[in-house]
Formats: C-alpha cells, structure tokens, sequence
C-alpha cells in the first residue's frame, strides 16, 4: 500500500499557451508539443513570435516543450492566432494537457517499434474528448519505443515496448503488468488516463500527479483489467541525451544538437530549420534532432550557430534554472554564471552532471543523479542528491 502526499490546496496552475504565467521578466506561454516533433514550418512561427512577442528566445523544457518569455503585455490572443494557424493549438481547452514524451528519433534510429504514430493517435483522441480536459497540467504521459530513453522520466502513464509486438503499461514509471500490442496500445494509454481522472475524483480532485493518489497504481490497474505478467525493471533515466551525428536506419543522417541551457535563440531556430528538410525533434535533454539528411555537412553550420555535437561537452551535463532576471525569487544570474563556469572550465565537483538554482526550490531539477549548484546569496552551495 502507498500512501498519497498531502493533499493540494490550490489548482495547478501550469502555464500554457493561452494561460500564461507572470514571471519577473514578463509573461511567459508554454506550448505543449506532444512528442517534440514539429515542422520546420512550426519551428519559424515559434521563432518568429519570440522574437516579436517575447524576448527573441525560445526556452526548451525537460518534457520536450517550448516557452516563450519576456511576452509583451496582452500579447496573449495574438500568440494564440498564431499558434492556431500553424496547427500548434489543436484545443484550446486541452493544451496544458498534451503532456508527452517519446523516444528520440523513433523509427528512425533503433528501437523495437515506432512510437510516433501512438503519439499522434494518443494526442488527437486525448484532444477529442471532453472528459479529458481537465486533466492537470502537471500530468505526463512517455512513449518509450524499447531503448529505455523516456521510461524512466516518471511520467504518470508509459507505454514501454518490450519486443515488436508487445508493450508494457507504466503506472508513476512502474511496470503495471497490463501488456498490450502494438495495435492496441493508443487505446490502453488513454483507458489508463481516464482511471487516473476517475481515481483522483474519488480522492477529492486535488491530486497533480499519479504518484499523489493513494495506493494509485494498484487502484488504476485494477481498473484496467487483471495484470497478467511479470512485472519488468523500467531502465532509469539517461544521465545525459545523444549529441552528434547519427546513422539512421534507411542510411541518411540525424543531428543531434544540444542547446546551452535550452535556450535556442529566434536566429539559432532559423538556422536549424533552414537545415532541417521537414521536421525536427525537441528532445527531453533540452537538444534538437534534425533528421533524413543526406551527410553530416550540415553540423558545422549548426555549430557555428552556437549548438553544441561533441558527445564529450560539458553543455550535455549541466542543466540550470531561470535565474535572474527571469525570476524575482532567485538569488543570483545563474545562467550567466553557468556561461562564465563552462568557458574557463571551472564547473565543480570535476564537471559531473549538475544543476544550477537560485534558490531552494531547485526548479528544472532533472531526474536521476546530479549535483546541485545552490544560490545562497553569497556564493553557491554544492551537494549531491538523487
């Protein structure tokens, strides 16, 4: 038996596109992109509105999204338009919902099967029905194609494949039991979703995540159907994502460029959509995947842009929060900072994989194994935690 956290006492209010949040440097949107994939088209629009409407950046997030800061005042109905029109806002009432991850390059790199088409199939029933709607926006949903990329990120509800012909549901990144076919997995997913909403209703309504509810894996499960097999270990997450160029499958080519700090510039956007021949892919590990190129020759503009490929950069292992002056609660400019360590080579504790905050609250903390770099006001506290 588990035993819920304590209960929330107010909504989640996870930004969204239309819902923004007010952050010391401006309103700031998120745009949900289920998946991370988006076109090379939707990639200039959401370049062009932070650089018109915002603060000329684009801010890549753990759950493969995107954040626009610094929104001018009352520039929210114009951001939707625009967003709308390049089909990025497919509901205007389930946007903060469309919460999911997938496997970076699926189906075209390795893996057992691919997952784009449950992303999709998951996305367009999950806006389709009314009931899921409120859904909080802290919910999360992982498509992991095999490889053990996403599996481990904690998401609320997982497919896992195990082979080609079968996957594993994930209840708070735990095996459930319950199996499905490739076939039948869309369906499972969204049953497992509706349980979480029918359980949290149960348990007052006020739960952000699965891993809140009350003996919740047990009680989604056991309205799914009887798990049948045994369970199986769900990889940890990655310490960090893939970077550089990559064989895919048919013989063409992915770049896989990490972006410092996970803020890709309206300029540095237009140079990786001007790479890309049709879509691109937002990883969890704040990097952008460019596949179906012909060769590697396109790496060395995007490294002239500023975008990270050495597998061996010290970019792939540090990860921080807004800082100053996005945050009126944070304790220093840790970005900066960041920027100023990284050049002269002075990260702590020998470079390991870290995490740079303002203050306690720690935001953007990735999971698994990291260092935290702690503001206090008169220099930075470190220590290690899982």
């Amino acid at each position: 038996m588990t035993t819920a956290q304590q209960p929330r006492d107010r909504a989640d209010a996870c930004p969204g596109a239309l819902q923004t949040h007010a952050a010391a440097d401006g309103a700031l949107a998120r745009v949900r992109i289920p998946g991370g994939t988006l076109t090379v088209a939707q990639l200039r629009v959401l370049a062009a509105a932070a650089d018109e409407l915002g603060d000329g950046a684009l801010e890549l997030t753990s759950r493969g999204n995107v954040q626009l800061r610094g929104l001018r005042p009352g520039s929210e109905p114009e951001l939707g338009d625009r967003l709308a029109a390049a089909g990025l806002l497919p509901s205007a009432t389930h946007e903060t919902a469309r919460n999911v991850l997938a496997s970076a390059l699926t189906g075209r790199v390795g893996g057992l099967v691919d997952v784009r088409p449950w992303v999709a199939g998951f996305d367009a029933a999950l806006c389709a029905d009314s009931a899921l709607a409120p859904l909080p926006g802290r919910f999360l949903a992982a498509f992991d194609d095999g490889r053990g990329d996403v599996a481990g990120l904690g998401a609320d509800v997982g497919l896992l494949a195990l082979d080609a012909s079968t996957a594993a549901l994930l209840l708070g990144g735990v095996d459930s039991g319950l199996r499905t076919g490739p076939g039948g997995a869309v369906a499972l997913a969204l049953a497992a979703t509706r349980a979480f909403l029918d359980e949290r209703a149960r348990q007052g309504g006020t739960a952000w995540r699965l891993a809140e509810l009350t003996d919740g894996r047990a009680r989604i499960a056991g309205a799914l159907g009887q798990p049948g097999a045994a369970r199986v270990a769900v990889p940890g997450p990655p310490a960090v994502g893939p970077a550089g160029a990559v064989i895919q499958d048919d013989g063409r080519t992915a770049l896989v460029a990490v972006v410092p700090l996970g803020r890709l510039t309206a300029s540095q956007a237009g140079v990786v959509a001007g790479v890309g021949p049709t879509d691109v892919q937002v990883t969890p590990w704040r990097s952008v995947v460019v596949p179906d190129l012909p060769d590697a020759a396109a790496a060395a503009e995007l490294s002239a842009a500023g975008l990270v490929l050495e597998p061996a950069s010290p970019w792939l292992r540090v990860t921080a929060c807004a800082g100053r002056p996005g945050c009126a609660k944070s304790l220093a400019d840790v970005r900066a900072d960041v920027v100023r360590a990284v050049a002269g080579g002075d990260l702590p504790a020998g470079g390991a994989r870290q995490h740079w905050v303002g203050c306690e609250r720690r935001c953007g903390r990735p999971a698994g194994e990291v260092v935290d770099v702690v503001a206090t006001g008169r220099g930075y506290r470190i220590g290690t935690g899982t």
